[in-house]
């Protein structure tokens, strides 16, 4: 692995190649954050694909894209004499010192070289300092991380306003969730939800029932909020399960279709019970992989 001084220097070389690209490529000179917009979501979602493949080679590849979009937006920015890259970083130096209070001292927020506070288990105190409380689980990093935000200046107005408005509904339910539960709102005893998924559950089939559109749209939401919060308190990542199970449906499903294409038989002149026990069998093959 590299040293910090060889990060930093790839750093600079990466900054200073965007710097001749802004300033010489046609296409780059005319990007604007509106332009590159669908490109960074774009380049985000590849690299949760590469993420959810555990694709080292394209984890490493796709981090890059996100990067050169994050610095592309500074550098924006400094033409404007709006901000640079440097105040990028240093903003965000500043809140994780601000928000790691069991890790670093207050005073050190503005320092150039902060240092982490010597590690104190929990029965030892807080090193004396009433303003860096003791922080021993991951719980309670979370809990302190809200209460934090809701104290900065620029932090979130409400507990869920930290929640973007343009997140996938999915991961949305989750990060809603989870905001709740670190303030204390949340099931006492996980056990406990899965009455609510069973009550959420036989409201929807009570709608469906009655073929009420609206109204069954509403209880499938209620249905699947209920889900994502089972979930959340068995600790899965609903997103990556249901992403998971979409890959193993396409591989399956794949699997029928080469079949079809390869006994020259098309997919909708097959049999529900011809492609029932292609998907058994293919159950069966993908799984020796």
């Amino acid at each position: 692995m590299h040293t910090k001084e060889e990060k930093m220097q790839a750093f600079g070389r990466f900054l200073d190649v965007l710097d001749a690209l802004r300033a010489n490529c046609p296409w780059d000179k005319k990007q604007t954050n509106e332009s590159l917009r669908p490109n960074t979501i774009e380049e985000t979602y590849e690299l949760c694909d590469a993420l959810i493949k555990n694709d080292i080679h394209d984890i490493c590849k796709e981090l890059g894209d996100v990067l050169l979009h994050i610095c592309f937006y500074a550098k924006i920015a400094e033409e404007k004499e709006q901000f640079d890259m440097a105040d990028v970083c240093n903003a965000l130096t500043r809140k994780m010192i601000t928000r790691h209070p069991h890790v670093y001292h207050p005073s050190q927020i503005d320092a150039e070289d902060p240092k982490p506070l010597p590690y104190v288990p929990s029965d030892l105190g807080d090193l004396g300092n009433p303003r860096n409380p003791r922080v021993t689980t991951v719980s309670q990093v979370l809990e302190n991380w809200e209460q934090i935000k809701l104290k900065e200046k620029d932090g979130n107005e409400s507990v869920l306003s930290g929640v973007p408005d343009a997140l996938p509904s999915l991961i949305k339910a989750y990060r809603i969730q989870d905001k709740a539960r670190n303030v204390g709102f949340d099931w006492e005893d996980r056990r406990d939800v899965w009455k609510k998924v069973h009550e959420e559950l036989a409201e929807l089939e009570v709608e469906l029932e009655k073929d009420d559109k609206a109204h069954s749209t509403e209880e499938l939401g209620d249905f699947l909020f209920s889900v994502i919060n089972a979930a959340r308190l068995y600790k899965l990542n609903p997103d990556n399960a249901l992403e998971k199970t979409n890959r193993k449906f396409i591989d399956r499903f794949n699997y029928i279709e080469a079949h079809s294409i390869k006994i020259g038989k098309p997919l909708k002149d097959m049999t529900l019970e011809e492609m029932d026990r292609l998907w058994e069998e293919a159950k069966k093959e993908i799984n020796k992989q």
